[in-house]
């Protein structure tokens, strides 16, 4: 008799290989044909794109983004790559090569033979049309304090590698505090997390993290009603965050009242920074710093 009390997860109830011949769904768009096969929260596609196919003219008016806003991480079976990242950097991607591409790009399939790839991560959501959600949202912003100085000193070459070595490390720390990477900024992130909490304990570990590295960041962290569409967030709360990092100093996490207050309980202390004008925003806003050294309540956050 079957245990109808078994988890339908485990590796006794439920399928642990499937073809893309058969798949569970099929995504399609114009010059683009995504075949996914799913286990549980994982999805996996195999995804031919045709000859003369590019993001930006084909799938752009179906996404209804400015630019491909999820994270690609797989491998190019087949054919090449074109890739143009939000800062302005191309790649080219060959047949063989594992890629790991951020959200915020436009991509193309280069000469005249098919490009097919398999996606563990982006393969679902990119053909879908964004759809706004509104929630509360903790927002994070981050930025390296004297970024050009750095590059001057120790020249082009090894800025982008210590550049490199800082985004690898903020970006695994906003995956260990469950936050969601929204988008680079050239020198610091943006970040959506479920609670000020996390998003406060992110920043103290990222300020460590990139201290070792010989770079200091100042944060902001702002808690407000945000839209989520595809893999971009907007609203005046990602403004508003925006601005409470313009007033923070070197080292600083600056956090906004109401931050303050949905994070009481967590065990962080805060020293008031005073009222502040926020540019394009009535009215004044009192602003606080997190204690240097606090952690807050681990547990909690």
């Amino acid at each position: 008799m079957p245990d109808l009390g078994a988890d339908p997860d485990e590796p006794t109830t439920r399928e642990l290989a499937k073809a893309f011949d058969r798949p569970d769904r099929v995504l399609e768009a114009p010059g683009v044909r995504a075949e996914i096969v799913e286990f549980g929260p994982l999805a996996v596609a195999r995804t031919t794109h045709d000859p003369g196919w590019r993001w930006s003219t084909h799938v752009k008016p179906v996404v209804g983004t400015d630019r491909c806003e999820a994270r690609h991480v797989g491998y190019l079976l087949s054919g090449r790559m074109g890739v143009e990242l939000r800062d302005g950097r191309l790649l080219e991607i060959g047949p063989g090569c594992v890629f790991d591409i951020p959200p915020g790009h436009d991509g193309w399939t280069m000469g005249d033979e098919a490009m097919v790839s398999i996606d563990w991560t982006g393969g679902l959501e990119w053909l879908l049309p964004a759809q706004g959600e509104r929630t509360l949202a903790a927002i994070l912003f981050t930025d390296i304090v004297g970024s050009t100085v750095h590059a001057e000193r120790v020249g082009d070459r090894r800025w982008r590698a210590i550049l490199s070595a800082h985004d690898d490390a903020v970006r695994q720390l906003i995956a260990m505090g469950h936050g969601r990477e929204i988008t680079t900024t050239g020198d610091g992130f943006l970040a959506v997390f479920d609670g000020p909490a996390r998003a406060i304990r992110t920043a103290h570990l990222i300020r460590e993290r990139v201290a070792a590295m010989g770079l200091e960041v100042r944060q902001a962290v702002h808690v407000g009603e945000v839209e989520l569409a595809g893999g971009d967030v907007r609203g005046l709360a990602v403004h508003e965050a925006a601005r409470i990092l313009g007033a923070a100093s070197p080292g600083e996490i600056l956090v906004s009242t109401v931050t303050r207050a949905l994070a009481a309980g967590s065990g962080y202390t805060w020293v008031s920074r005073g009222s502040h004008e926020l540019k394009g925003f009535a009215g004044r806003y009192e602003l606080f710093a997190v204690a240097d050294g606090d952690r807050g309540d681990q547990s909690r956050a």
